[in-house]
């Protein structure tokens, strides 16, 4: 029988022995239970039992980071901290993602004996690779549909978020368009409002589009959101498509992993792949997954785009977690095409020179919103900017000598610096 293996970390906090809780997680998640069975024979953990591979100690705590852990009798009163490395055989899952979610990340986070449990890592066997396609077109195939290559991708969002009827979008992405913009998006609350169903927003994004491009040269990519079950994820792909769209996104959190793989098992369009409501599974720092780990799954399912936050964002996320997780999208799955990590909260021609510096890439989606809406010369001008401020940054130029002869630039510093 195969010996092929799933393996996960995991940064643990327990008021137990390590190597105890370890043991706790390996058997609740495979052949164990709370007390011996019956049919927990040596033969059936020989075959399916999941294996406690390392534990390394950490630092101890003098009180628990989460409620509802059981300390042992006598307990000493120290919440002690590690990284558990445990391996579950491959043969008791299959390349399924569902089924792995259930192994690596089910009923851990319940267990008492535990104040603290949260998936940092995932090492995956190759048959998860010949079950799921990966990022149908990546970097690579949405540099060739947006016509960008050698410098991010500058995008903006449609704002406001929702609320816009179908002529007043209209006039929104006409201007958008006008304005240069390689990438429009709609808001992660604009799918399909009663107001503006998404049949007549694509009708209407797509005329406006085209009509640019008619006089332009330019298409500008546009995601649509066409998140909703399951039964509708089809027929909004084959709208979109049929219109002449070159994007569609979704909701990750919303579809589901399975969601997400049952699009990209058809797909003809990028997907992007929005994280909106990832914040109540990685906040908390002693609770749930990693975006390191959880991103491997979104691009093993089929996500071309994943949005990152951005460096000194709005959002709680470090500038750490944020390089962190846009080295992990860039890093090879499988062999196959990496994705491009998304910017966006606070983007502007200001944050440009930090970027480069930090991420050292410009396979980026870099979207702005009132770091180009709010120009004071206007849209186009922010657009100008944002590529004047990614030249610069890719030139080695300091971008205020590049704003001495790049006025769009120069007016942008001057707004948004902080």
């Amino acid at each position: 029988m195969s010996r092929e293996v799933v393996r996960a970390t995991y940064w643990i906090e327990t008021p137990h022995e390590l190597q105890r809780a370890a043991e706790v997680m390996a058997g609740e998640q495979s052949t164990g239970t709370f007390i011996a069975v019956p049919g927990e024979t040596a033969e059936v953990k020989e075959r399916s039992a999941a294996r406690v591979v390392a534990v390394e100690a950490l630092e101890e705590a003098e009180a628990p980071s989460l409620p509802g852990s059981k300390p042992p009798s006598g307990h000493d009163g120290k919440y002690r901290r590690g990284k558990v490395v445990l391996e579950f055989p491959y043969h008791n899952i299959g390349p399924s993602i569902p089924n792995l979610m259930a192994t690596v990340a089910g009923n851990l986070y319940e267990l008492q004996e535990f104040s603290g449990l949260r998936l940092t890592g995932l090492e995956l066997p190759e048959p998860f690779a010949k079950a799921y396609a990966g990022p149908r077109f990546g970097v690579e195939g949405t540099r060739r549909l947006a016509g960008v290559y050698d410098r991010p991708i500058i995008g903006t969002i449609v704002k406001p978020s929702i609320g816009l009827t179908i002529d007043e979008l209209r006039a929104t992405v006409r201007t958008l368009a006008e304005a240069g913009l390689d990438f429009i998006k709609d808001d992660e609350l604009n799918a399909s409002p009663l107001f503006a169903p998404l049949e007549e927003k694509v009708k209407a994004v797509m005329e406006e589009i085209e009509r640019v491009a008619d006089r332009t040269g330019k298409k500008t990519m546009y995601a649509f959101n066409i998140t909703g079950d399951i039964d509708e994820l089809r027929r909004n792909h084959d709208l979109v498509y049929n219109a002449g769209g070159t994007c569609v996104m979704v909701g990750i959190q919303s579809v589901g992993l399975a969601g997400l793989a049952y699009l990209s098992k058809y797909t003809q369009l990028p997907i992007h792949g929005h994280r909106n409501q990832w914040g109540m599974m990685t906040r908390c720092p002693a609770l749930g997954i990693e975006f390191t780990a959880y991103q491997q799954l979104c691009r093993l399912a089929g996500a071309d785009h994943l949005h990152v936050n951005a460096l000194n964002s709005k959002f709680y996320e470090s500038n750490e977690s944020v390089i962190r997780s846009v080295q992990a999208i860039r890093t090879p799955l499988f062999g196959g095409n990496e994705a491009m990590p998304v910017l966006s909260s606070g983007q502007s021609a200001a944050t440009a020179a930090e970027t480069y510096e930090k991420l050292g890439t410009y396979d980026l989606l870099n979207v702005a919103g009132g770091g180009i809406l709010a120009h004071p010369s206007g849209p186009e001008a922010g657009v100008r900017s944002m590529i004047q401020a990614w030249e610069a940054a890719i030139g080695g130029i300091p971008a205020e000598t590049y704003a001495e002869t790049h006025p769009e630039l120069g007016e942008a510093l001057r707004t948004f610096a902080r």
